[in-house]
């Protein structure tokens, strides 16, 4: 069975690293960017299962990329996962979002999270802020 994949988007390596661990952890395939544009341009290029999105990023900003997933009918399936510090623009992003993470995170909530989203197949609305 072809493991799900996962793009963190996540300038603070750091928390890159937590995330990524906590998606393998949760048996998922991973890959991190820690630039705006660079992800943009990987975009492009691949359709992962699950996005891991930070707004505050350098070059291009997090609800760029956001739109971008949202308006390209190749990745209509991906899942999104806000990771933001930023309570207001996620309350305003809510909606373009499957789920909101309110910053700090931790690993056991972003493994549990990746999780429901992998089995829950198809994209749905079904998440809220978390926090």
């Amino acid at each position: 069975m072809k493991k799900s994949f996962a793009l963190v988007i996540e300038d603070d390596q750091n928390l890159s690293e937590i995330f990524v661990m906590s998606l393998q952890a949760a048996d998922f395939e991973t890959e991190a960017i820690l630039d705006g544009q660079e992800a943009l341009d990987r975009l492009q290029e691949i359709t992962p299962d699950v996005v891991v999105l930070d707004l505050h990023l350098p070059h291009v900003p997090g609800e760029v990329i956001l739109q971008y997933i949202r308006q390209e009918e190749r990745l209509a399936d991906t899942r999104i996962m806000l990771a933001t510090a930023d309570g207001q623009a996620a309350r305003w992003l809510l909606d373009e979002s499957d789920i909101v993470l309110l910053k700090p995170i931790s690993p056991m909530q972003m493994r549990t999270l990746a999780s429901r989203l992998r089995s829950s197949g198809t994209r749905e609305k079904s998440a809220s802020p978390t926090g």
